[in-house]
Order: structure tokens, then C-alpha cells, then sequence
């Protein structure tokens, strides 16, 4: 009698408890597409900060390492959640996710012409600095870091604009607030060097 149970209980399941019922989703496509962009975009920062000049001036030297320790927290974050959402930490069309209907070639708009994401340095640009040297290394250093979070807040900016609520969003808010204070910071030192930022 209890075999007989368990068999029609088993048969009945399917029925009483749907089994085709979609998992919800951890993250949507606009916070997999930021996560993933975002992600390659603080790992050039992390570069920038290993090729500055070693014998840098400590003040800078402290300004670089408090950005790295910033970005490498929010990194971790990142990969985070593109695990929990079994996303690729690699985006294969980047900036898509700041595609709407009404505005197609949104991603492209906020894309260099090299096809590079805002703010982020060519290689050329990352040789040169590995190959300065004193002052010259500080203030490409510093002009590379204000363009590169400059663009950032551009890309945070726009997933702040997309999400309507939730944790990716809550993160969003603080990269903008972060990034801004640590972008016043670097105009107001070129400022004092008397060099200008990058157009």
C-alpha cells in the first residue's frame, strides 16, 4: 500500500507541482552586460597602476594604490555576480547592453572611435606610461586615470539610467559617487602641475 502511494504520489507530481516553472533570474541582460563591461574597464585601471613609474611621488603613489584597492573590491563583486548569474566574466558584444529600441546605435555612441570603451586607454597609451618616468610618468598617469573614470562614470551613469532597482543598481550609485570624488581629486593635482586633462 505505501509502494502503491509513493508511485501515484510520484505520477501526480508533475501535475500538482509544475515542473517547467523557469528559474527566475539572478541578474537581466543590462546588469550581465554592465557587470561584464565594467569588469574589463576597472582591470585596465588595475594595469595603469602597475605600470607607474615605481619611484613615483609617494602622494601619487597613494592616490594610485587607494584607486587599486577601490577597483579590486568592486571586481571581486563583479565576478561575484556574473557567478551567481553563470555569466561569462567576458562580454562577446560589448556595450550591447546599452541597446534600447528607440535608440539603436546607443552603444556606439558611447564608444570611441576604435571601438573602445569611454575612457579606456589605447595601448599605445599604456606603453607610454610604462615608459615614463618622473613627472612626465605622474601627470600621464594622473590624465589617463581622470579620461578612464571619466568614462566609467559615463558607463554607470547609463546602467543607473536602464535598472530600476536592486543591488547592481545600489552598486552603480556608489562607482558614480566614488569615481566623482576620486576624478575631483586627480583635476584638482594636475591642476596644481599646471597640466591639462586629456581631451
Amino acid at each position: 500500500m505505501a509502494v502503491l502511494l509513493i508511485g501515484v504520489g510520484m505520477a501526480l507530481r508533475p501535475v500538482l507541482v509544475p515542473q517547467d516553472q523557469a528559474t527566475p533570474s539572478v541578474m537581466n541582460p543590462t546588469e550581465i552586460g554592465f557587470a561584464q563591461d565594467m569588469l574589463l574597464h576597472h582591470q585596465q585601471a588595475l594595469f595603469m597602476v602597475q605600470r607607474l613609474d615605481p619611484a613615483a611621488d609617494p602622494a601619487i603613489k597613494q592616490l594610485a594604490q587607494q584607486i587599486s584597492d577601490s577597483q579590486r573590491v568592486e571586481i571581486g563583486t563583479m565576478l561575484g555576480w556574473l557567478r551567481l548569474a553563470n555569466a561569462s566574466p567576458t562580454n562577446p558584444n560589448p556595450m550591447a547592453w546599452m541597446h534600447t529600441d528607440s535608440d539603436p546605435d546607443a552603444a556606439h555612441h558611447h564608444s570611441s572611435e576604435d571601438g573602445l570603451m569611454p575612457g579606456m586607454a589605447t595601448l599605445a597609451e599604456l606603453d607610454a606610461l610604462s615608459a615614463a618616468r618622473g613627472t612626465d610618468a605622474e601627470t600621464l598617469f594622473l590624465q589617463l586615470m581622470l579620461r578612464h573614470h571619466q568614462g566609467g562614470v559615463t558607463m554607470a551613469e547609463a546602467a543607473d539610467e536602464l535598472l530600476t532597482s536592486g543591488a547592481v543598481k545600489e552598486a552603480v550609485r556608489a562607482m558614480i559617487t566614488e569615481q566623482n570624488q576620486e576624478a575631483g581629486i586627480i583635476t584638482i593635482v594636475l591642476a596644481q602641475r599646471g597640466a591639462q586633462p586629456l581631451p
